[in-house]
């Protein structure tokens, strides 16, 4: 299975439209998981023309996209048990992957998803996937907009971020 992994966006502050390197990168993924900080939920109108669309909410999403998508939730995709939030909360003191971990903490995950630092991560600890997409639309102090690819098979995941200008 390909996923195509999205986050902070921040729809229509940062950008009106989804950048063409973001919409062509996710052309032929089965799904996109989108992990928070939509502002504007007409980002999944327009992420859904692409392939289906499922997500969490993130700290500046209103009470519409919250009601929708819920803060944190666990899927299981082609055998992998995937956690999904946004990384804000709760709060660690080990930045936003501490917060990610903290909040699936007793829980058997094979990966953890997560946003809110725009800054991309790849990481295995224990042998959990940890892995921060960035943003595609608001890069911050990164040098480049990120966006992630995960394939999925029989539980086994590989994940890789696409960088562009």
């Amino acid at each position: 299975m390909k996923v195509g992994v999205v986050s902070d966006t921040h729809m229509t502050r940062m950008a009106k439209k989804l950048p063409k390197a973001l919409t062509e990168g996710l052309a032929g993924v089965e799904l996109i998981l989108h992990l928070g900080d939509w502002v504007d939920l007409e980002i999944v109108d327009e992420l859904a023309k692409i392939a289906p669309v499922e997500g969490i909410a993130g700290n500046n999403d209103g009470r519409e996209i919250v009601e929708r998508f819920g803060e944190q939730k666990i899927l299981t995709l082609a055998g992998a048990r995937i956690g999904m939030i946004h990384g804000h909360a709760p709060y660690s003191g080990r930045g936003t992957d501490g917060n990610a971990l903290k909040a699936f903490a007793g829980e058997q995950l094979d990966c953890i998803l997560f946003g809110h630092s725009h800054q991309p991560l790849l990481r295995r600890e224990n042998g959990l996937l940890l892995f921060n997409p960035g943003s595609p639309t608001d890069k911050r102090r990164e040098k480049l907009y990120s966006f992630g690819l995960m394939d999925i098979e029989d539980g086994n995941i590989e994940a890789r971020h696409v960088f562009y200008e």
